[in-house]
């Protein structure tokens, strides 16, 4: 299963590789997954260094909240990426691997991130109540060794999430202002990208 797009022969620098679009479907998964992914990065470095406090507790319910949306959209996204190709491309032949490499950890990442949370949050006792009203079920029962792994696990998975993101934006950019290829513009509503 790859989840870079269908790729064309390689052709000369300057060209424009743009041959169509993603989907509006591919388009929205893509932004809301962009937007909540930042708010939650965010929301998670500023609550952990905070004291116990009914603000922390509140935080830390909305963190889960947006993780466990973000796992189900991911879910929705690998299974719309399985049924629906992603438009073709023209790229050297290391652009692709690279494409494909950075796109694949991408995806797996989308799903092992809130699963390591919640296994996280079910490890030290605190189950997650989606949006305050539907108890989830505790993915394994509580152990503070556990805890401490999936924690250490989940921060970690969240620091190669930065980087892979940081990444997919250079290579965007890269293509944007020095390629001038519009391969932005089959990502962007509306195709402005030149």
């Amino acid at each position: 299963m790859t989840f870079a797009p269908a790729v064309l022969p390689e052709c000369a620098m300057g060209t424009n590789i743009m041959t169509t679009r993603y989907t509006p479907t591919a388009m929205v998964l893509h932004w809301l997954m962009a937007l909540l992914l930042t708010g939650t990065f965010v929301l998670g470095l500023y609550m952990s260094d905070l004291k116990l406090s009914p603000t922390k507790l509140q935080l830390y319910s909305y963190h889960k909240w947006i993780g466990i949306t973000l796992l189900a959209l991911a879910v929705f996204r690998v299974l719309w990426r399985l049924t629906h190709r992603p438009p073709a491309i023209v790229l050297p032949r290391w652009q692709q691997r690279a494409s494909s490499s950075v796109h694949g950890m991408l995806y797996v990442l989308f799903i092992a991130i809130p699963l390591t949370g919640w296994l996280m949050s079910s490890a030290k006792g605190f189950q997650t109540v989606l949006f305050g009203v539907l108890p989830l079920p505790d993915l394994v029962g509580k152990d503070k060794s556990l805890g401490v792994l999936f924690t250490s696990v989940h921060e970690n998975l969240n620091y190669l999430l930065l980087v892979l993101v940081l990444l997919h934006v250079a290579a965007a950019l890269k293509h944007q202002l020095i390629d001038r290829d519009g391969l932005m513009a089959r990502m962007l509503p509306g195709g402005i990208a030149k």
